[in-house]
């Protein structure tokens, strides 16, 4: 019975936020300070976990926030940078150029040049990017939102150059703890962190491949004129190989490069490749395929969206090569590389590190903040870079920094909450009542309740949490200890279920409700979420099921 309410008391915030957040329909930014409340309540009342503690989370939640703030402040900068400059007009009418089929624009637009953005900036910035940019090419707004949804799911667990994984899945698991299991395995947690970003890109690779195809199904029975399969099956070799086009760089780049790099390196090679055997109209199908006229469109689809009518910069009045316009996110490519790959580079942009050791005086409490090696830094450093190659001015560089910020400010609100929220839950464990922490208490909870069948469901969990969160990071800080020491209780492996929540909180990114309003109002969509929904529901649930099944039979399958 204990057991029980332990795992029922630890499930309270995930449950209230839930119920908050989609049963009464709450904004996360009043949700989300209810559910912290509510954490620290259990924590030191039921599993007795000290106020110093309790602080020394919270700060320590506060230090993982500000790293991921960061992240999000240069890639919104990235993007307002080049709105100002005229670059993204360029980059949607080189788009437009390459081919009038619908089919076609879904797939360079949507999946690969979104998830090469997802690669680079994470956090929603596709769908600020791809969603306009297919509606100022001539899709419904509606339709835009769906495909731009439809491709949070591949490359997102690699997105903000690894982001979920590096911070999301390292800052989630409880090291101590981690640290014995692994000792006892004769494993390091560096090769167990390896195995899980390996299986992670090995997973996606093999659900994702069809994502394409998927793109192009939803859309064409959604939007089409009629409900035949017959587009879908047109375009199929055309479809499957920009599938493949992506997802194989983007294994290689997991095993040979690391985790910041397979969603930026399979979208642009990708991308490049793609663009390649369209310019040459290799597998692709005879008829163009086209939304109806739009004076015949429903009024559900159409948003409120008013694109720039040229494509030169908003203060010089100059217009940019299509070179110059993607010269930024080269340069983003080749610094993320270097950063990553050259040990002198490593070194000096770790040199500048902020060290956050024993926070409120608790001990292991600790946490960093390294402003240069981060991908904010870089984003930073490429923004001034462009100011220059760009020549805007000064005056509208301080334009994009201000509405960066404002954006940025409602992210914030919600993650000075949660992250904390979580790092109460993990460090739990440490409490005078002499209890497991709050994740190891839903794993036995779930565990007993499904047995070995688990493996079936632990895309799901990610997935809830991502619908939740409305992101993929924070449902791996949430969930990541609770599935690793839910492959202990099980007996299986725990670097597969760690990559299965990766995987399954990536494809949560589908229907999460706060990314879809986020990508509504890109387009000026309003309250047309559940429309969205009801598209994308689909697609996750695809996804979910396939991964499920890959982790339920790989061990069974390989031995």
């Amino acid at each position: 019975m204990r057991e029980v309410l332990m795992a029922a008391l630890a499930f309270l915030p995930i449950f209230l936020a839930g119920l908050l957040l989609i049963g009464l329909r709450r904004p996360a930014r009043q949700v989300m300070p209810i559910v912290f409340v509510v954490t620290v309540l259990v924590a030191h009342f039921y599993w007795e976990v000290s106020w110093q503690r309790i602080l020394a989370s919270t700060l320590q939640g506060w230090v993982i926030t500000a790293r991921l703030l960061w992240i999000i402040f240069g890639a919104l900068l990235l993007l307002n940078t080049l709105a100002r400059s005229g670059a993204i007009q360029i980059i949607r009418e080189g788009f437009a150029e390459l081919s009038l089929d619908r089919r076609i624009q879904v797939i360079l637009i949507a999946w690969l040049f979104g998830s090469f953005i997802e690669g680079a900036s994470g956090f929603g910035t596709p769908a600020a990017v791809a969603a306009p940019l297919m509606v100022a090419v001539g899709f419904p707004a509606l339709a835009a939102v769906v495909a731009g949804m439809m491709i949070q799911s591949t490359p997102v667990s690699f997105g903000a150059l690894g982001t979920p994984l590096l911070v999301g899945v390292t800052g989630g698991l409880e090291r101590e703890r981690v640290d014995l299991a692994l000792v006892a395995s004769d494993q390091s947690f560096a090769q167990f962190f390896l195995d899980v970003v390996h299986q992670v890109a090995v997973l996606h690779a093999l659900c994702g491949v069809l994502m394409p195809l998927g793109l192009v199904l939803i859309m064409t029975l959604s939007f089409g004129g009629s409900r035949s399969l017959r587009p879908t099956f047109e375009v199929m070799p055309f479809a499957l190989f920009a599938g493949l086009i992506f997802t194989i760089p983007y294994v290689l780049a997991a095993y040979f490069l690391g985790p910041e790099f397979p969603a930026l390196v399979g979208g642009l090679a990708g991308l490049a490749g793609a663009a390649f055997v369209v310019r040459r109209g290799w597998l692709l199908p005879k008829h163009v395929w086209d939304f109806p006229p739009a004076t015949h469109w429903p009024a559900h689809w159409i948003g409120r969206l008013n694109m720039p009518a040229s494509a030169t910069s908003h203060s010089t009045g100059k217009r940019l090569s299509m070179w110059m316009a993607w010269a930024p996110y080269l340069l983003l490519a080749g610094l993320l590389v270097a950063s990553r790959t050259s040990a002198e580079v490593k070194t000096f942009l770790r040199s500048v590190r902020v060290n956050f050791n024993d926070l409120a005086g608790a001990e292991q409490v600790n946490g960093a903040f390294e402003p240069l090696y981060l991908p904010g830094g870089i984003l930073v450093a490429v923004c001034l870079v462009t100011m220059l190659l760009h020549r805007l001015p000064p005056r509208a560089f301080a334009g994009a920094m201000r509405d960066s910020a404002r954006t940025l400010i409602g992210a914030s609100v919600v993650l000075v909450f949660t992250v904390p929220m979580v790092r109460v839950m993990i460090n739990s464990g440490v409490n005078g009542a002499d209890l497991v922490s709050m994740p190891v208490a839903m794993a036995r909870g779930v565990a007993a309740m499904l047995g070995e069948t688990y493996p079936l469901f632990a895309p799901a969990m990610g997935a809830l949490g991502a619908f939740i969160a409305g992101s993929n990071t924070v449902s791996n800080l949430m969930l990541v200890q609770f599935q690793f020491e839910s492959a202990l209780l099980i007996g299986g492996s725990t670097s597969l279920l760690v990559a299965a929540q990766a995987v399954g909180a990536a494809a949560g990114n589908m229907v999460a409700i706060h990314n879809i309003v986020a990508a509504s109002a890109t387009v000026g969509l309003l309250d047309r979420e559940g429309v969205v929904l009801r598209r994308t529901i689909l697609p996750t649930l695809y996804y979910l099921i396939a991964c499920g099944l890959l982790v339920y039979l790989a061990p069974r399958v390989m031995g």
